[in-house]
């Protein structure tokens, strides 16, 4: 059903619900809420910290006048809460002055408390009239542009009374597990009149799109695996005389992954391996061992990475280790010259190991005897692409890598196609990270704190959970932290690092922040992965309840890299029992797979993917919270499914439909 069916969404109107990723009614059911309001719950402003995300009553007592030639067209409103007065504030949203008048409010969103000054960055808001209902739980939808907390919800409840929502599940397995209907189910988890409804709602919603997702799975894998054709010659005494090369000695789990590869290479069927280890495992050696056993075997081995700088930086490392191989070099960043030539060399067979980015996938990339592949950061390939490079050759032996500690259990389920090998141990010589959960109080100490260490001549990273202003002001913006930082510490040289910038301007910051042409690095998550500069010595996550335990870890990982004592600051911005408990969590362990492990006990599945790590395949139940036996429920019905020859035409449409959706994208 086209969303220009729905009664009050126009032309104009759809384009804002396609910035949404919405284009169709069916899409709009599946906008599920990112918070919801509980109406009796609310807070004074006159106790709240800095950063704090609050639901307010208040009065606008007057609005100020939006100047229009402003880059970024900020509307003020003036407001009181009980004879405290503070301002709201809204960033490039001048419609915003067009819905408010003077009157009664409810404000949701957060705090800044700065010189004595109070505010709240964009708000959400809702008139607070006679008539408005004082009970209840109120959904909270993402925004963009002109559209309303109002014209959403009206349209998701046009859209549910219209849209034909079928499970498919096989009835007979629905009636044996007696499931609930999935179109009450996404009644409820829109209008749900308590929590338990709206965890019952979520976690019947989750239970079948991973039923689909498993049983997509299911059907294009089918069990499949390709014979050899390659034959390696490298041999075990060799490969140990390679691994001397690196001036220390592997761990265990570092010689259980060498020999993982080495009897892959040696089997009768081509290697599809995951190598899963934690921040600083040892990864990378591994690797160079799998790419040594190919070269010593007259083959060509391709070394994929996700940036630019990653990229520059394993080939320093591929050309310090193989000085008696010819190592070459292929990125976007180089000019047309230097790449027609490299493509030449690889095509004439001239060299031996590539290193690279996505250039390496172009369709003018030819690789007559490419044998092995390394894909590093394996998150940021889609199957597309790393099938791209390996259809270069024929019988391509691929080994994926992720620094993303997943549980077992779960790896099992999603990495069913390839075999798993994970470095559980780490080096001695990788020293732990002081970590520590800082207050809104104690922000101002902190920022004496680093302003203190780079004067000493150390570096330190900011992270923030999103790029700029917009209508979801609960947490604050990496591009507003960056011009807070500037004006609260004129003498720290601060750079700004985001994923909208080129890949270019992208590597040319992180060099200078390695040269220490910077001290801070404001940015987003884009340095989980990237190039590693032993002198940051600091990590200040903001709005840390926002991320999974997973990926903070991660993020935690970029210092620590050098001899200096390093330190993690995880600043909330929302207090509370179980966000304060899951940071401890981070606080007291340093292994990542116990992390990840306690991170999807205690968030569940939804969350513990995470935004970066989901990509599309976890889109259509983004927001949802649900328990992880929601993964197992689901792959236990799609046994049953396939085991009972219950697989319906229905199934196998929806499947695959799901399937082709995710061709580009993480986990398959």
């Amino acid at each position: 059903m086209k969303l220009s069916s729905l009664k009050n969404v126009g032309e104009k109107r759809e384009k804002e619900f396609n910035k949404l990723g919405i284009f169709e009614a069916e899409d709009l059911i599946k906008l599920f809420p990112r918070a919801y309001l509980d109406l009796t719950e609310r807070s004074s402003l006159k106790d709240a910290y800095h950063n704090d995300v609050l639901l307010v009553s208040c009065e606008v007592t007057r609005l100020a006048p939006v100047n229009f030639s402003s880059p970024r067209k900020i509307v003020r409103a003036f407001c009181s809460q009980g004879g405290f007065t503070f301002t709201a504030v809204w960033f490039n949203q001048p419609y915003v002055a067009q819905k408010l008048k003077v009157g009664e409010y409810l404000f949701y969103g957060r705090v800044q408390n700065k010189f004595g000054q109070v505010s709240m960055v964009n708000p959400t808001f809702e008139p607070l009239d006679k008539n408005y209902r004082l009970k209840g739980i109120l959904p909270v939808y993402p925004l963009k542009g002109k559209l309303t907390q109002k014209i959403v919800r009206d349209a998701i409840k046009e859209a549910l009374s219209k849209v034909d929502i079928d499970s498919v599940i096989p009835w007979q397995i629905i009636q044996k597990y007696n499931l609930p209907s999935l179109a009450k189910c996404y009644f409820d988890v829109h209008n749900p009149k308590d929590d338990e409804s709206k965890a019952l709602a979520s976690e019947r919603i989750a239970l079948e799109e991973y039923f689909v997702l498993i049983s997509a799975f299911k059907i294009i894998k089918g069990g499949k695996e390709e014979a050899r054709l390659r034959k390696y010659s490298a041999t075990a005494a060799q490969v140990k005389e390679f691994s001397a090369r690196f001036g220390f000695e592997f761990t265990d789990g570092q010689k259980q992954a060498v020999n993982d590869i080495y009897t892959n290479l040696n089997a009768p069927t081509k290697m599809n391996r995951l190598l899963q280890g934690d921040v600083g495992s040892g990864k990378t050696a591994v690797a160079l061992c799998g790419i040594f056993m190919a070269v010593k075997s007259g083959y060509t081995a391709a070394y994929l990475s996700p940036t630019e700088v990653l990229a520059a930086q394993n080939y320093a490392l591929l050309e310090k280790y193989f000085p008696e191989y010819k190592v070459g070099y292929l990125a976007g960043g180089m000019t047309a010259k230097e790449k027609k030539e490299m493509k030449a060399k690889l095509k004439s067979g001239e060299i031996d190991i590539i290193c690279g980015t996505h250039a390496i996938l172009q369709g003018d990339v030819e690789m007559p005897s490419l044998g092995f592949i390394v894909c590093d950061e394996q998150h940021r390939f889609g199957v597309a692409q790393r099938n791209a490079l390996a259809e270069k050759g024929e019988g391509v032996d691929m080994l994926v890598m992720s620094a993303t500690p997943i549980p077992r259990t779960l790896s099992l389920i999603f990495y069913g196609d390839l075999d798993v090998t994970t470095i559980t141990d780490k080096p001695k010589a990788r020293q732990e990270i002081s970590t520590s959960i800082v207050p809104a109080f104690k922000y101002d100490d902190m920022l004496s704190y680093v302003e203190k260490e780079t004067r000493a001549g150390k570096q330190a990273y900011f992270v923030c959970a999103k790029i700029d202003d917009d209508e979801e002001g609960s947490i604050i913006s990496v591009i507003e932290l960056y011009d807070e930082l500037k004006n609260r510490l004129p003498t720290v040289r601060f750079a700004l690092l985001h994923g909208r910038m080129k890949d270019k301007e992208k590597a040319e910051i992180m060099t200078a922040f390695k040269n220490r042409e910077y001290d801070c690095l404001v940015s987003t998550t884009v340095i989980e992965v990237g190039v590693d500069v032993p002198n940051a010595t600091i990590m200040i996550i903001l709005n840390a309840e926002r991320f999974g335990l997973s990926q903070l870890h991660q993020l935690r990982g970029r210092v620590g890299r050098g001899a200096e004592k390093s330190y993690c600051f995880l600043l909330m911005g929302a207090d509370g029992e179980t966000a304060r408990e899951r940071l401890l969590t981070l606080k007291n362990e340093s292994d990542g797979f116990k992390i990840a492990e306690k991170d999807l006990e205690m968030r569940g599945s939804g969350d513990f993917f995470g935004t970066r790590q989901s990509g599309k395949m976890f889109g259509d139940i983004k927001n949802l919270r649900y328990p992880t036996q929601v993964v197992f429920a689901a792959k236990k019905l799609s046994d049953e499914a396939f085991e009972g020859r219950f697989d319906t035409e229905e199934l196998r449409v929806a499947a695959l439909k799901k399937y082709d959706s995710l061709k580009d994208v993480v986990l398959n």
